[in-house]
C-alpha cells in the first residue's frame, strides 16, 4: 500500500526539514504509538508541502531550521487518542503532558475531540532548529497547559522564538492556533471538509 496521491511525504517534498514523528513513537501524550501510524515519517497534503518548502527556506535565510512533530493524522489516531482519554489514570505521563490538569478533563475542555483538523491534511505541529537542536520555546510539545498559549508571558529567549516561528509561518502561507505555540493550520486548505483515515506507511 501506499499514502493517497493527493498526499506527499514532506521530509521529501521539503528535504531540509527534519522530523520525529511523535505519535509513531511512545513519546507522546498517550504513552504509546497511535493507530495509523506504521512509520516515523510525517505525511501532508501536496499544498501543504509547498507551504511548509517556502517557509523552511525563509528560516534558513534566517539561521533556522524546521523540525517537525506531526502533519496528517489519520483518523483512526484521533479515535486513539479518545479511546485513551476515557482509560483510568495510570499517570505514566502526566506529568510531562498535563501536569496542571486532570486527565478526565482533557476532552471536556477541548486538548482532545473527535476530529481533528490534522486529518484533513493541511495542519503541521513544528519547532524550530538552529544548529541542529531544537530551540527553547518555554515547553514541550504537546504540554496541555496555559504556558503553551501564544498570549502566555513566557519571556526570554523562549518568546523571541515562538515571535519568529509564527511571524514567518504567517508570511508563509498559514496561521497560528492560540493554544498551542507549535500547531499552524494552511489557510486556504484544498480538502476542507475531508477528514482522511489511510494509515501512514
Amino acid at each position: 500500500m501506499s499514502i493517497d496521491s493527493r498526499f506527499v511525504y514532506l521530509d521529501e517534498a521539503a528535504p531540509s526539514v527534519t522530523w520525529d514523528a511523535k505519535y509513531a513513537t511512545a513519546d507522546n501524550l498517550t504513552g504509546a504509538p497511535l493507530d495509523g501510524y506504521r512509520v516515523n515519517r510525517v505525511v501532508g497534503t501536496r499544498e501543504l508541502a509547498q507551504a511548509l518548502k517556502t517557509a523552511a527556506e525563509y528560516f534558513a535565510k534566517r539561521g533556522y531550521g524546521l523540525h517537525l512533530y506531526d502533519a496528517y493524522r489519520p483518523q483512526q489516531a484521533v479515535a486513539t487518542f479518545v479511546r485513551w482519554a476515557k482509560l483510568p489514570e495510570d499517570g505514566k505521563t502526566k506529568a510531562a503532558h498535563y501536569p496542571n490538569l486532570r486527565k478526565e478533563d482533557l476532552f471536556p475542555l477541548g486538548y482532545i475531540a473527535e476530529r481533528s483538523g490534522h486529518s484533513r491534511g493541511s495542519s503541521v505541529d513544528l519547532t524550530l532548529t538552529q544548529n541542529g537542536r531544537e530551540v527553547e520555546m518555554g515547553g514541550i510539545f504537546d504540554l496541555m497547559d496555559d504556558r503553551s498559549h501564544h498570549s502566555y508571558p513566557i519571556g526570554g529567549a523562549a518568546a523571541e522564538h515562538r515571535a519568529l516561528l509564527k511571524e514567518g509561518m504567517e508570511q508563509c502561507g498559514f496561521e497560528s492556533y492560540d493554544g498551542e505555540w507549535w500547531h499552524y493550520n494552511l489557510k486556504v486548505e484544498p480538502y476542507p471538509d475531508t477528514y482522511f483515515d489511510f494509515p501512514i506507511e
